[in-house]
């Protein structure tokens, strides 16, 4: 599922994937500059969730 979903931020142009070509195989995900767009959105959906926690 989570692998799925990688590859659908991937096709998107959210995240940029880079495979390593070594043993064992190394997979790193980095955001693109489109992706970067979302931060201040999560930090506000986060900030949201903790002050509306429940007690």
């Amino acid at each position: 599922m989570l692998s799925q979903h990688l590859k659908e931020l991937e096709s998107d142009g959210v995240i940029y994937r880079n495979e390593y070509l070594e043993i064992p195989p190394k997979v790193e995900y980095s955001l693109t500059e489109k992706g970067k767009t979302l931060i201040s959105i999560i930090q506000s959906i986060n900030e949201w969730g903790q002050n509306n926690m429940p007690c």
